[in-house]
């Protein structure tokens, strides 16, 4: 098959740029041609205010790009994973001038908020998802802490929600979870489009071999990771070795929080490679995911699952959907620092039944999250996206 993958980079690597780099390497090493088309957001330093804003709702210049790189390739479908700000939605429109069908992987919320994280003040927000006019999003000024950027990212929404974009220019889109499909449906998106694939793990890193002697947190130092109840929690767990693994915004205020509160059983160790991370996933005795948004599907949470470590989570959203309480790991309640930390030395202290825990998590592993068994689900959902292509010519 002949496929041209399309991303929008961010300026900090994440989750999605991963999954997208992954999933070219699984459909190449299949024997598919791939083609990428690719634009960072290191340009936005380059660009005014009002010319970013029209991008983010129609970009003509990506609208003439891309339907000229299909025009070359004429490829059999068009795989997108962000399209925001540079790109827009202008994008479909070039698939839909060449007849060309369009896979769209719904990797966060954006189609329906403006922060695309579902997210305010803290704590999960659905405030816009029903309105004609995602208004809070503009008032509380969710993108960027920006009330002109908000207005702009609301105004595509609005915009695209009335050419009607999101129904009649993407084939089929991919969901991560049940829980986000679910959300999206509510919001009006159709329901034969919509297929679940969730994120995988390229190579197997092996089962570990001992039950593990910390805790561990994998992620971005964000507000949203729930980074400070993590902290917190750990003022209680003085015993328990934790060590944290990345970077981001908030690493001064939890340096500055560990040290005030003398937590010498904490290290910080900064952003790893990946090698680095599976070996320490591997010696870790579970891995925390104390998030307060919904997270789309954390790729750190198949490859624990991919080590035989079980995780302790928030329970919300897809997290909840995807850690079993008391079978691949635990849950509690998000942003309560004292229901995390009774979650934590309950896990310490029963070592025996977390190693269960992690040899029901590879098994999940095996049956969800492997390469192969990812490479399937793509091909049915690009088949899907051909079938309903035709359909609607």
């Amino acid at each position: 098959m002949r496929i041209l993958a399309v991303h929008n980079y961010y300026l900090l690597p994440g989750g999605e740029d991963q999954v997208y780099q992954a999933e070219i390497g699984l459909l190449r090493s299949r024997g598919n041609e791939v083609y990428e088309y690719a634009v960072s957001n290191d340009r936005i330093a380059t660009m005014n205010r009002v010319s970013l804003g029209i991008h983010t709702i129609w970009s003509l210049q990506s609208f003439r790009h891309i339907k000229s790189l299909l025009q070359r390739i004429k490829p059999d479908l068009v795989h997108f994973h962000n399209i925001f700000p540079l790109l827009s939605p202008s994008v479909y429109y070039s698939c839909h001038s060449e007849a060309v069908p369009v896979v769209q992987t719904l990797h966060n919320y954006r189609n329906i908020c403006a922060s695309a994280l579902l997210l305010r003040d803290g704590k999960p927000c659905q405030d816009c998802l029903y309105k004609a006019v995602p208004w809070p999003g503009i008032f509380h000024a969710c993108y960027r802490n920006s009330y002109l950027a908000s207005a702009s990212v609301s105004a595509m929404l609005i915009n695209h929600k009335i050419l009607n974009t999101w129904k009649r220019r993407i084939d089929c889109y991919i969901a991560l979870t049940n829980f986000a499909r679910q959300l999206f449906l509510s919001c009006g998106f159709p329901d034969e489009k919509i297929a679940i694939k969730p994120n995988f793990v390229s190579i197997d890193p092996g089962v570990k071999r001992s039950a593990g002697s910390f805790g561990l947190f994998i992620g971005r130092l964000s507000p949203e990771k729930g980074v400070h109840t993590l902290a917190r929690a750990w003022n209680n767990l003085s015993i328990i070795p934790l060590q944290i693994v990345g970077d981001g915004p908030e690493h001064g205020k939890l340096v500055n929080y560990i040290g005030l509160h003398g937590m010498k059983n904490i290290v910080l160790t900064g952003h790893l490679g990946r090698e680095k991370v599976v070996g320490i996933l591997k010696n870790s005795r579970f891995l925390i995911l104390p998030s307060l948004y919904y997270e789309g599907f954390p790729l750190v949470l198949a490859e624990s699952f991919s080590c035989g470590t079980p995780v302790i989570a928030s329970r919300l959203g897809a997290m909840a959907e995807i850690v079993e309480d008391g079978k691949t790991g635990l849950l509690f309640t998000p942003g309560d620092a004292e229901d995390l930390a009774e979650k934590v030395e309950w896990a310490w202290n029963h070592p025996a039944e977390m190693a269960e825990m992690g040899k029901a998590a590879r098994r999940e592993y095996e049956e969800k999250y492997t390469a192969e068994r990812n490479y399937q689900m793509l091909m049915e959902i690009y088949q899907k996206a051909i079938e309903n292509h035709q359909r609607r010519q």
